[in-house]
């Protein structure tokens, strides 16, 4: 294989390795703040234990995440300089401004919500809690920005010719509110509620399943359960308004999406099938003109097909195709279980039926997948630019780096990140075992033992 192909299967590698991890922290964030904020209205023990558990679960994903982060940016240097130098006044700047305004909040406030329990007052607790979630979900916005600058490219100028030509920013505020930025941040967000929450649903069904913790497994469970089917329930209609940002400014990757190629006044989408760009067809289930009315609320709307395009423009629509499907079928699956499951809760039967309790446990990957087929869809649906219709991936390359050096790498690379992966799912599994119930000293149990040392230094 040549660099090009090497460079790419690496990015791709390293980067969907990582989002495994930012999805669960940013879910998480969010199940320990509604904890936290339970725990600070009802003053119930549960819900401090549920709130630190949840916490000692957020901390062995959030510190993966961090580790497996920093290599992407090693990468722009070493596989993607010409990338890095043509437009890095631009990408770095959502890059600078994630570290200094999402990374630090979320890093300063992360000591007191490990260490603080019995050092901080409740209140003060909660609030770095709170930033923590917030630090967390501001690194997404940051890193979306960038990307979808990418996939959107506004508020710029080529400056220079040549080898000399960079890109600039001419306005700060509208890269970084470019056309796709903030319904792709949504969207994104959204879609890590659904992972996180579906991680505190499989572990509690476990603790239902295997009868322990019950108490705070059924409060934990309807906590995750009603994150995610509202999360789920709206990512349809996120999903829409941002293919209608995709129809607008990338419309061969819409046509990939749904495998259309001739351009049509009468568009089907497809709820499951096969493309075959050398027959140019597309077989499957499909729906009439739904494309079409989605689009523009008119059946008879014209999309343009891939043939609008140069050939050499195409994304690989295949893959496109099936992974931009494979995220929303499983976004449909997601409703229509946490619904089933939150109807067994109401009915307190819930524990009656194991064999959807088998399903809450073992559908934490569901989400996962969901989650990065989205975003191979949206990466490769962009190809062969790296830039929409401004620098292209094979003209990104690094052009000293040699094949063998990006195979070594990978090579390692992959050797250490499986490591990584089974450390994470080792100590994942102990905490697992070991139970929120010896979590440490709530804020009450502390405040007696200090009653009583001075009841017995007054004896």
């Amino acid at each position: 294989m040549d660099v090009e192909i090497l460079s790419r299967i690496q990015f791709a590698f390293t980067i969907m390795f990582h989002y495994i991890y930012p999805p669960f922290s940013i879910g998480l964030g969010l199940i320990m703040v509604i904890c936290e904020g339970m725990y600070l209205k009802t003053d119930e023990k549960v819900y401090e234990n549920m709130a630190r558990f949840w916490t000692k679960i957020f901390a062995t994903t959030f510190s993966i995440g961090v580790a497996t982060g920093i290599v992407m940016e090693f990468e722009f240097g070493t596989n993607w300089a010409t990338y890095s130098r043509y437009v890095g006044d631009i990408f770095g700047s959502p890059l600078a401004a994630e570290g200094i305004f999402a990374f630090f909040l979320e890093s300063g406030f992360l000591a007191v919500l490990l260490f603080g329990w019995n050092r901080v007052s409740k209140r003060t607790h909660f609030f770095s809690t709170c930033m923590v979630a917030l630090g967390s979900t501001m690194s997404a916005f940051w890193i979306v920005v960038a990307n979808s600058w990418m996939q959107t490219p506004t508020a710029y100028e080529i400056v220079g010719t040549g080898l000399e030509a960079r890109a600039e920013i001419t306005d700060f505020w509208a890269m970084v509110f470019n056309p796709s930025s903030l319904i792709r941040f949504a969207h994104t967000v959204n879609g890590a509620f659904v992972q996180g929450a579906f991680l505190v649903i499989s572990i509690s069904a476990y603790y239902i399943i295997k009868n322990r913790h019950l108490d705070l497994a059924y409060k934990s469970i309807k906590i995750a359960l009603g994150v995610a089917l509202v999360a789920s329930l709206l990512q349809p209609v996120l999903g829409h308004e941002h293919a209608n940002v995709v129809a607008e400014y990338q419309p061969a990757k819409l046509a990939a999406y749904e495998g259309l190629y001739e351009s049509t006044d009468h568009a089907s989408m497809y709820v499951i099938g096969w493309t075959d760009p050398e027959t140019e067809k597309t077989y499957g289930i499909e729906i009439p003109g739904m494309l079409s009315f989605l689009i523009a609320f008119d059946f008879d709307h014209k999309v343009p097909g891939l043939k609008e395009f140069p050939k050499e423009d195409w994304p690989n629509v295949n893959l496109v195709f099936q992974t931009y499907h494979i995220m929303v079928g499983l976004g449909m699956l997601f409703i229509a279980l946490t619904a089933f499951s939150i109807l067994a809760l109401k009915r307190k039967n819930l524990h009656e039926k194991k064999w959807l309790i088998y399903i809450l446990i073992f559908s934490v990957p569901l989400p996962v997948i969901a989650n990065q087929a989205g975003w191979v869809s949206a990466e490769a649906g962009r190809q062969p630019w790296i830039v929409q219709d401004i620098l292209r991936t094979s003209d990104a390359l690094s052009k000293a780096v040699k094949a063998e050096e990006v195979l070594f790498s990978l090579i390692m690379f992959f050797c250490i990140y499986l490591l990584l992966f089974f450390a994470w799912i080792y100590i994942l599994d102990k905490e697992i075992k070991h139970g929120p119930e010896d979590a440490v000293t709530s804020y009450s149990h502390r405040k007696e033992r200090l009653d009583m040392f001075e009841d017995k230094d007054e004896e």
